[in-house]
């Protein structure tokens, strides 16, 4: 198998040939179809994220199809489409496994940041947390692989935090990328109305999600032109938390959606007074996968990608960091 390896954070990553990898009980190998690149694999890249594996393969956004099965693995078949998120492993025996709530696992493993992942040729994984790919009514695989691999964390994790923003209508996303046009298709699709707040000046991603049907779109330094009932941040732009607490009605709520963030500087505590709520979402869990997907075939998302082959990990990264694209980027072996 081949891979782009991150050896050391803020290095680039290096095209490394190594032995093929056998899976062990309960898990299968995947050769990987494509793999999505995701703002969190910047952070992996910079060190920002505590005690990883090193080095690793990064990468969790992967769509591909089995082609060895390991001892005790009989829900999945040789030869299927399959999904390999951000969550990788669980303990399934912590108190917060046991009460259902997996994504907050006291010992978990998390695909391309502690176990190997998906800027590869081929991969590892628990089989249990393997998803099943959509297929066409009447029996057939639905959608390519490039458009299906941002949906296994932008699209989850931008699901999850649109369970956690609750019903409210109007709904701000701050941040307009992966997740960002993902979600504004999957909340105009439910009945809500979507608010796109871009960085400031940015008016090529406004246009973008305009075409996406948007209600208003414009900068983080602007105000929307009504009050929100929810804001969700993708940026990891700590600033933009008073930011968006001051754009919802009494009783709104803000979500971090971001597995990092800067700071949050201070802010008055008039701005979260009149019952705003301040939440975060923390990965997710196999029942947010298995609903998400289920439901994807009716929502008709249409996922705005940019490939790139999988020797340019590194101008991938580079230019989901500079922002150089609209929605996603995708890796193709």
């Amino acid at each position: 198998m081949k891979a782009m390896v991150l050896n050391a954070p803020k290095t680039p990553l290096v095209w490394t040939e190594m032995a093929d990898r056998e899976p062990g009980p309960g898990q299968i190998r995947v050769k990987v179809l494509a793999c999505g690149v995701c703002r969190t694999d910047l952070h992996v890249y910079d060190g920002e994220l505590p005690d990883p594996k090193s080095p690793i393969i990064p990468g969790h956004e992967i769509v591909g199809r089995i082609d060895a099965l390991g001892v005790g693995v009989t829900d999945l078949r040789l030869g299927e489409r399959v999904g390999i998120p951000w969550l990788g492993h669980t303990c399934g025996v912590c108190p917060y496994c046991k009460a259902q709530r997996e994504n907050l696992c006291d010992a978990p493993l998390f695909t391309g940041y502690t176990r190997d992942g998906g800027f590869a040729t081929a991969t590892v994984a628990d089989a249990r947390f393997a998803f099943p790919l959509v297929e066409k009514k009447g029996g057939g695989e639905a959608g390519d692989d490039a458009s299906l691999a941002p949906l296994l964390c932008a699209g989850l994790i931008g699901w999850r935090s649109l369970k956690i923003a609750g019903e409210g209508k109007k709904i701000g996303l701050y941040g307009f990328g992966a997740a960002g046009h993902i979600v504004a298709q999957v909340a105009k699709w439910q009945g809500r109305e979507v608010f796109a707040f871009t960085r400031p000046g940015d008016t090529g991603t406004q246009d973008f999600a305009r075409s996406l049907g948007v209600a208003w779109a414009g900068g983080s330094d602007e105000a929307a032109p009504e009050l929100l009932d929810a804001a969700i941040i993708y940026a990891t732009v700590g600033a933009l938390v008073p930011t968006a607490l001051k754009a919802v009605r009494k009783g709104g709520r803000v979500v971090c959606a971001g597995i990092h963030m800067s700071d949050i500087p201070s802010f008055p505590y008039r701005i979260l007074w009149e019952e705003r709520s301040l939440l975060s979402v923390a990965n997710l869990t196999r029942e947010d996968g298995l609903e998400f997907l289920s439901q994807v075939p009716k929502m008709g998302i249409k996922v705005k990608t940019t490939t790139y082959p999988l020797q340019k990990a590194n101008e991938a990264l580079a230019d989901l960091r500079a922002g150089k694209f609209d929605g996603a980027a995708v890796l193709v072996p």
